[in-house]
């Protein structure tokens, strides 16, 4: 079992998804750099920290969530240099980069949501620019033969991405806590508005609980889902590695039963892996994209194996072709030509199409994970007695075995019907 990538992250963190409104994505393969003028460093007993910050001219910083790491400020260029020679100190346990990362019904538009319900059908997008033609019957993760068992039960599900749009009808009162990291070299602000005006986590969020049979836009695969949103990329669709551990503490210490992370970096951390364990020991199952590579390299935090990594189908049952895939992916889900949320005010990635309409069409992993992410929030509602391991064991173990199986990831494509423990067609 193992793990991840948002439609966009970057090495540091960026949201996976190569999100773009009008046809599939093609992102890049995301590079690997470290944030200037700062660094993650962990001691093996805290009273030891001023002094041995001070021999390098340096300063204690503030702790990064549950980890034990703190982030500490150092000359823009000299990162690397100081962690090498604090990692020789006994009393530091460790010294890494702060990575960079970056950015997969009676309801309007229900009938383009071939992931909940693939007839099959053919659709275009909101633009009318593209069409998709028709996919293969039943090539989608059966949401609508689960909403007869559940749709959600006010399961809390934490989007660690950008943000969520503030004023949506079909997801803003879905939302029932926030926070904002993206300045991570301070902690949590809960009154700084985390606004979604890059556009992928309103995307995200939609995919897990926009509102269903409310006659307009979408629905989410667990339509009576809640969300925390937890912004921990900025307006650029990039972030850190110590904000996103910031965020999956704070999701964690605040009631999500269920995390999304449709984002990722190549280097993996001591810190974000913590913070990963952290929440997986609270008893949330964590959830993330695989990347958008289309190569076998591992991205994290999705290749932590208490992280469900997913890669991306499309309405064919086949692998997306930017889909990062391997041994260590655990899951596929519908990741192309995904019909979801969009603020519906300007927004970057929206900005090539003119104002938003609030829904459209994005591709990437950043799509699919929170599609997992959904089908383990309505294995939550539905299961007495459940813990976070005998949810992702429902998930794992429900997935229908298509092409790819075993070789691309480690199960098959996410079922939300057998996932509930439904009598499924």
């Amino acid at each position: 079992m193992k793990k991840l990538m948002m439609a966009g992250f970057t090495a540091a963190m960026m949201a996976f998804g190569g999100i773009t409104l009008a046809a599939p994505s093609n992102a890049a393969d995301p590079q690997s750099s470290h944030i200037a003028g700062r660094i993650m460093v962990k001691f093996h007993d805290d009273r030891a920290a001023p002094g041995v910050l001070r021999q390098h001219g340096l300063s204690q910083g503030p702790g990064i969530g549950s980890t034990g790491a703190h982030l500490i400020k150092v000359p823009a260029g000299k990162e690397l240099q100081l962690i090498q020679s604090l990692s020789r100190n006994p009393a530091v346990e460790y010294a890494e980069p702060d990575e960079l990362v970056t950015a997969a019904t009676n309801d309007e538009y229900f009938p383009r949501q071939y992931a909940l319900q693939n007839d099959p059908q053919s659709f275009t997008n909101t633009a009318n620019t593209l069409t998709v033609a028709e996919g293969k019957l039943d090539a989608d993760v059966d949401a609508v033969e689960a909403w007869k068992v559940t749709k959600g039960n006010r399961t809390t599900v934490a989007i660690i991405d950008s943000g969520v749009a503030n004023v949506h009808d079909d997801i803003a009162s879905q939302v029932v806590g926030y926070a904002n990291f993206v300045s991570a070299e301070t902690k949590e602000d809960p009154k700084a508005n985390p606004e979604d005006k890059y556009g992928h986590g309103t995307h995200v969020a939609g995919i897990v609980a926009a509102k269903a049979d409310n006659t307009i836009g979408v629905a989410g695969v667990c339509p009576e889902c809640t969300i925390l949103d937890v912004k921990v990329l900025n307006d650029s669709g990039s972030g850190s590695s110590s904000a996103i551990a910031n965020g999956i503490s704070w999701a964690a210490g605040n009631g999500a039963k269920v995390i999304n992370m449709s984002l990722g970096q190549r280097v993996s951390s001591r810190t974000l892996e913590a913070a990963v364990n952290n929440a997986w020991n609270q008893g949330a199952v964590i959830v993330a994209a695989a990347g958008n590579a289309g190569t076998q390299a591992k991205i994290y935090p999705g290749a932590y194996p208490n992280v469900i990594a997913v890669a991306a189908t499309d309405n064919n049952d086949a692998k997306a072709s930017f889909s990062s895939y391997g041994k260590w992916v655990d899951v596929a889900a519908p990741g192309v030509n995904v019909y979801s949320t969009f603020p519906n005010r300007d927004f970057v990635l929206g900005t090539q199409n003119g104002r938003s309409t609030g829904y459209d069409i994005a591709s990437g992993t950043s799509m699919a994970s929170p599609m997992v992410a959904a089908t383990a929030a309505l294995a939550w509602s539905s299961h007495v007695d459940a813990t976070n391991a005998s949810v992702r064991l429902n998930v794992e173990s429900s997935a229908e075995e298509i092409n790819g199986t075993g070789s691309y990831w480690e199960h098959g494509r996410v079922n939300a019907c057998k996932a509930v423990g439904s009598d499924c067609p």
